[in-house]
């Protein structure tokens, strides 16, 4: 069984992308044996009203049974539009969507503003995670409209320090996973999963030797980034760990973190 932790369906405006819908995910999904996703709306991320986008894909996974059995939902939150906790509650209590995504640097807020510690508070309340993506799109390939700069692991932790009762998806760690050693145990003390998607996982072993198997999933970014590599750094893990650790990293973490059935 695989549980994807990390996908996405909606257009990139700088980038025609494959699979834009929910249909056409399904199919990439079957090709390589995944059950279940994470999905968001790539949409959402360019709205300042995000709502318009979670409505979509809300429309959209309850259009068929299929999309409803095998994408799990999670809506794009902007806590710096007026309208937020409106849109949250629509699509948590609602519409049933299962976690929260936020973009502080498309959205234009800092990761320790009052209103996202907010979100993460009212999350955490409603036993949801909040998903952050360190990297969307390489920036050495990014248009000129697009944001400059990318985070590193330690650029999550505000919030993590603030909010330290909520849930935490931990997406695309393409760049520096260095932490001091205050901040790596205030990271193993919190509820955190890692998806395999990022660059700087290609050594996942060495990361689990630092982080525990406790803190990973499979998860692969698509469409923007593919599906075989992070399904590989998993199964050609080192021979110290078993299928038992691979099992976890390929959905029981998973399962256990979204309070999967």
């Amino acid at each position: 069984m695989l549980i994807d932790i990390n996908a996405k369906i909606g257009q990139w405006p700088f980038k025609k992308l494959m699979f834009e819908d929910g249909v056409s995910l399904i199919r990439r999904m079957d090709q390589f044996a995944v059950d279940r996703s994470v999905v968001s709306s790539l949409n959402g991320i360019f709205y300042k009203n995000t709502q318009t986008a979670n409505h979509a894909l809300y429309e959209e996974c309850k259009s068929s049974s299929i999309l409803k059995e095998r994408i799990i939902p999670f809506c794009i939150i902007n806590p710096s539009y007026s309208g937020w906790k409106y849109d949250f509650n629509k699509c948590i209590n609602d519409w049933g969507m299962r976690g929260v995504c936020v973009y502080p640097q498309y959205h234009d807020y800092s990761i320790s503003d009052p209103e996202l510690i907010e979100l993460a508070v009212l999350a955490a309340e409603n036993d949801v995670p909040v998903a952050l993506t360190l990297r969307m799109v390489d920036f050495r390939q990014r248009s000129w409209l697009d944001i400059e700069r990318e985070w590193a692991l330690q650029d999550v932790l505000p919030l993590l320090k603030e909010v330290p009762d909520a849930k935490y998806l931990i997406l695309n760690v393409a760049n520096s996973t260095s932490l001091t050693d205050e901040n790596l145990e205030l990271f193993k003390r919190s509820n955190v999963l890692m998806d395999t998607s990022g660059r700087m996982l290609n050594r996942l072993s060495d990361h689990l030797k630092i982080f525990g198997d406790d803190k990973f999933a499979f998860g692969t970014h698509t469409p923007i980034l593919d599906y075989c590599t992070p399904r590989l750094r998993i199964e050609y893990l080192d021979r110290e760990y078993d299928e038992s650790v691979k099992d976890k990293l390929k959905y029981q973490n998973a399962s256990q973190f979204l309070n999967l059935s």
